[in-house]
């Protein structure tokens, strides 16, 4: 089961995120993700947050159709975000894709990102994307496509990944060891439109990106 998160970070295309909202089982937007909503057309399942960061005239627009809504105090433990997240396991999503996750405030954009972690730690692949770039965590294995314009990062989020092995990669590893603040990782390339990165221990963050 496939849920969208909509935030409320930085969108500029609209089309380029058809790709990942096609075919989704569940839509929700954080709070003033509900704006970049509108915009791409999308009716959401559920809209969610405390609402200090969506437009009075966008509520009235939504609430004038059969949405949940689910409102939350300003104080609170959690971002909208992490909320939205937790919404989308609880319903029994097993895929969850973040879009407008990533902006100009760098504290929620790494929060987002760490929340990759609580996704893979309950068996839910998570997916963060914008218009350059697609995050994911592994404790394992992953295949990738892309084409030569396409970058690779591989990015230790624990003390010390173990057996890093990839395929399809201009520069090759094999059964490496990449410690955390090791820029060992950054900017690989594809050598065909197809490549695998594997580890056997720690936590390793997959960043896809393009220029």
């Amino acid at each position: 089961m496939k849920a969208i998160i909509i935030c409320n970070g930085r969108i500029e295309n609209y089309l380029y995120y058809e790709k990942y909202v096609k075919n989704a089982d569940l839509i929700i937007c954080a709070d003033g993700g509900a704006t970049h909503a509108k915009k791409l057309g999308l009716k959401p399942d559920v809209l969610l947050g405390d609402f200090d960061s969506l437009k009075e005239d966008d509520f009235s627009y939504f609430n004038k159709m059969d949405i949940e809504i689910l409102k939350f105090p300003p104080k609170k433990d959690m971002t909208d975000s992490e909320l939205t997240v937790e919404h989308a396991m609880e319903k029994g999503c097993d895929f969850i894709v973040l879009i407008g996750a990533l902006g100009s405030r760098a504290d929620h954009s790494l929060a987002n990102v760490m929340l990759l972690r609580k996704m893979l730690d309950r068996g839910v692949k998570g997916l963060i994307v914008d218009e350059n770039n697609e995050i994911t965590l592994i404790n394992d294995r992953i295949v990738l496509e892309g084409n030569s314009n396409t970058n690779v990062s591989l990015i230790p989020i624990t003390e010390k990944v173990e057996g890093v092995t990839t395929k399809g990669l201009y520069y090759p590893l094999q059964n490496a060891t990449i410690e955390m603040g090791s820029t060992w990782g950054i900017s690989n390339r594809f050598i065909c439109d197809r490549a695998e990165v594997s580890i056997t221990s720690g936590l390793m963050l997959v960043v896809k990106s393009i220029d």
